[in-house]
């Protein structure tokens, strides 16, 4: 199976930029990340999160808005797709971000990818005025929101009446330059609201877990393309690693060291999360979710703001064992 991969550029959700003071520095250190990758033929997307406030913890730190920075990466680069993992659908009216969507896949010359989620941080809703729905809100709001955007792009006058949503004849021209619109990742593996929304809706998913839970999800996909008559092989199956290179025989916790202390992190939480070890380790860590059906890996770096030595590493030698 040819697999192809994505990367995630520093934007401060993860306290990624921490050790550079000046914002301004701050967003040259991410796209100098996006133009690096973008003269990486490894690389076939750049990613960026949707969150107003970092973690572990939300401080006083740096954090981009997802859309404006995808509209400047699109322009900051040339070849690369840029794409967010995930759009919170609660944060924006979805009539207003599919004119979003549209007017970047134009100016993008057909390079976005929108991905789209149904949110989980409960701070930063609360802190910007959202509330916080219950879970079976924001999943029915999730729903019409879908449907509206996959509307605004297809429909000449799409209308739409919901329980949380409407629109009535709204006109966006451009649609997009992707054809037939813009491509749609849809994050998450909810059995009975998401994972049918990937089937009948999605260009690709994007699933997190262990292999065996990837493994799960995608057969939950599977049966749900076979129902609604979808070609399974036409989705894209995507998922995040955080991977951190060390050399044979290399203390794994003084390696990280600077990256798991700038997140705010102890050693132990830091490799909860992120796959340390050598390039064969990494290769493996891919392979495993590959087996399990996965062809479309997205990864990220800690610290790679300040050395991009990590994102050439895994361009050179683990990438190659896929394509």
């Amino acid at each position: 199976m040819s697999v192809r991969f994505g990367t995630f550029v520093p934007q401060g959700w993860r306290m990624d930029l921490v050790e550079i003071a000046d914002p301004e520095e701050k967003y040259e250190a991410m796209t100098r990340v996006a133009k690096a990758a973008d003269a990486l033929p490894a690389y076939e997307s750049i990613w960026i999160f949707d969150h107003f406030h970092t973690v572990p913890l939300p401080v006083q730190e740096t954090c981009f808005e997802a859309w404006s920075i995808t509209a400047a990466l699109t322009r900051d680069t040339q070849r690369v797709n840029v794409g967010q993992m995930v759009t919170c659908l609660g944060y924006r009216n979805p009539a207003l971000l599919a004119k979003m969507a549209s007017t970047i896949d134009v100016m993008s010359h057909g390079r976005l990818y929108c991905g789209i989620g149904a949110g989980w941080y409960e701070h930063e809703w609360r802190a910007y005025g959202y509330g916080f729905p219950e879970t079976r809100d924001r999943m029915r709001a999730f729903r019409e929101a879908t449907e509206i955007l996959v509307k605004m792009w297809t429909e000449e006058e799409p209308t739409f009446t919901g329980q949380y949503h409407h629109i009535e004849r709204p006109i966006n021209q451009p649609k997009g330059a992707r054809k037939p619109h813009p491509s749609l990742w849809i994050g998450g593996s909810g059995e009975q609201v998401t994972l049918k929304l990937v089937a009948r809706y999605g260009d690709a998913c994007n699933i997190g877990g262990e292999p065996e839970t990837i493994r799960q999800k995608l057969g939950v996909l599977r049966g749900h393309c076979e129902a609604v008559g979808r070609p399974y092989d036409d989705i894209i199956r995507s998922s995040n690693i955080i991977v951190a290179f060390i050399q044979p025989g290399e203390d794994p916790r003084k390696a990280t060291e600077k990256a798991y202390t700038a997140m705010g992190l102890t050693y132990e939480l830091f490799a909860q999360n992120v796959k340390i070890g050598t390039v064969d380790e990494i290769r493996e860590h891919v392979r495993a979710r590959v087996d399990a059906g996965i062809n479309y890996v997205i990864v990220s770096f800690p610290r790679v703001a300040y050395d991009h030595a990590p994102l050439h590493r895994f361009a050179e030698e683990v990438a190659p064992h896929f394509l």
